[in-house]
């Protein structure tokens, strides 16, 4: 079979890497362009990327379906408890807002601390609210 003579160029790290896997396979490097050509230019590894690039896309689709949700429930929450807070929230006198101040500081500080156990646990509080309000889509945890 006679083969075609072809000068190229490419760029340096493309050759250094070329004569890498070359002396690793224990090929010359005329053979390992010749396959990556072939893998290349044949139709099957075309539709072989085409079907990667399908399922990488679809999966994709479904974090940020996830995403979309996950977001709309913190948003749904914020908005529930702001509603809650403003409509029974007291004034409260001059003379106990430093005791409620002080108050809301180890409220706080007990909120950090069971968050920070929470995320530690590695449990999803919105995965819970979502479990608790209906199923969890098997397609979902696929992805």
């Amino acid at each position: 079979m006679t083969r075609a003579r072809l000068n190229i160029f490419i760029e340096p790290e493309h050759a250094r890497r070329l004569e890498d896997v070359a002396v690793h396979r224990g090929v010359s490097k005329s053979s390992v362009i010749a396959a990556a050509l072939s893998s290349f230019l044949s139709p099957d590894a075309m539709d072989q990327r085409e079907a990667a690039m399908g399922r990488r896309l679809d999966r994709l689709s479904r974090q940020f379906d996830r995403l979309e949700r996950d977001q709309g429930i913190l948003i749904e929450t914020v908005a529930l408890f702001v509603r809650h807070y403003l409509t029974l929230a007291l004034p409260v006198p001059e003379q106990q807002q430093e005791a409620v101040r002080a108050q809301g500081r180890a409220r706080y500080a007990q909120f950090i601390e069971q968050l920070a156990r929470h995320i530690q646990r590695g449990r999803s509080l919105v995965r819970e609210v979502h479990e608790e309000v209906g199923p969890v889509d098997a397609s979902e945890d696929a992805g």
